[in-house]
């Protein structure tokens, strides 16, 4: 990209970016969606999306480590409380635990992520490399599929309680907290990026960084649809639903 964006420009190129690679287009989603899915694909989901449910704390603490601006620092710890408590038994890990168990997952097993998928692993260790070693403006960037998933969890709640008998409210409690939350998220780190990306390549390292984290959440689910839809190959050490 050679030319300048202006701030409008930008914004509306990073929101081109959700319509056209956000997963929620994504095959598995859209069986997830509309309640076509066995409940063994749905524990196959709720176990692998574990995974990288607990590792986006690891990924904000190791963004948090690089900053020397104070101020941000306070803003962005806001994610971690958000994800791990303030006390046991608390945040988003937590009620996802308890989605997984309502699912009929033992939390032990779910919390050991012995049964992720080899993508899932490589995945979400991958995010976690990139904000370590990317630029910040990349880091705070590749958050911004933050922008994207209000839409998804109405999407996913409506369709999960809509057709699955297995499903409640009580079980999908952890996507209450994230529709005020990652809008709040969302608009600071776009503030930011707006902000900050004022050259041609900042904007184009911006731009490439949202899509990379698109790609990490895409990933996990062609892995997901491969081992538990089509073709069905689940690779050594991963969840087997007829063992659960």
């Amino acid at each position: 990209m050679s030319d300048l964006l202006s701030p409008a420009q930008l914004e509306a190129r990073l929101r081109e970016i959700g319509a056209t690679r956000y997963h929620n287009l994504h095959p598995f989603h859209r069986l997830l969606h509309a309640g076509e899915l066995t409940k063994a694909q749905v524990q196959a989901w709720a176990l692998n999306r574990y995974c990288y449910q607990a590792t986006i704390p690891v990924k904000d603490a190791t963004l948090i480590a690089r900053l020397d601006d104070p101020e941000l620092r306070r803003v962005w710890r806001q994610r971690l409380v958000d994800h791990d408590g303030d006390a046991p038994g608390t945040g988003g890990i937590a009620r996802w635990l308890a989605l997984t168990e309502g699912l009929g997952l033992d939390a032990g097993y779910v919390r050991s992520q012995e049964g992720a998928l080899p993508a899932t692993r490589f995945a979400v260790q991958a995010y976690v490399a990139f904000v370590r070693e990317r630029s910040i403006l990349e880091a705070i960037a590749s958050s911004l599929t933050e922008l994207f998933s209000p839409t998804i969890i109405a999407e996913r709640v409506a369709g999960m309680l809509a057709g699955y008998d297995f499903v409640s409210e009580e079980t999908l409690a952890y996507f209450n907290a994230r529709l005020t939350q990652a809008p709040r998220d969302a608009d600071f780190a776009l503030a930011y990026v707006l902000e900050r990306a004022r050259t041609p390549e900042r904007q184009s390292a911006a731009i490439r960084a949202l899509e990379f984290k698109c790609s990490v959440l895409w990933a996990q689910l062609d892995a997901l649809h491969h081992a538990y839809v089509s073709p069905g190959h689940i690779p050594p050490g991963a969840f087997v639903p007829e063992e659960a």
